[in-house]
């Protein structure tokens, strides 16, 4: 029977929401293995002088544990 764990993760760029999210997934791959799908939860921008200066998302990231 597969065994499927779900973590939250805040990841952010200064370039893309695209971007947020590809750095989220480049961080847990480091500690994480098995990973089976990412669910964007939440978008978000900080502003500064009426300027975008970064994305930020919340994702959800599953993945398989090991038997």
């Amino acid at each position: 029977m597969a065994v499927v764990k779900v973590i939250e993760v805040i990841a952010s760029s200064e370039k893309s929401f695209e971007d947020a999210i590809q750095n989220g997934i480049t961080e847990v791959a480091k500690t994480i293995r098995n990973i089976d799908s990412v669910y964007v939860k939440d978008q978000k921008v900080h502003v500064k002088d009426g300027k975008i200066i970064s994305y930020g998302v919340i994702c959800k990231v599953s993945f398989r544990v090991d038997e």
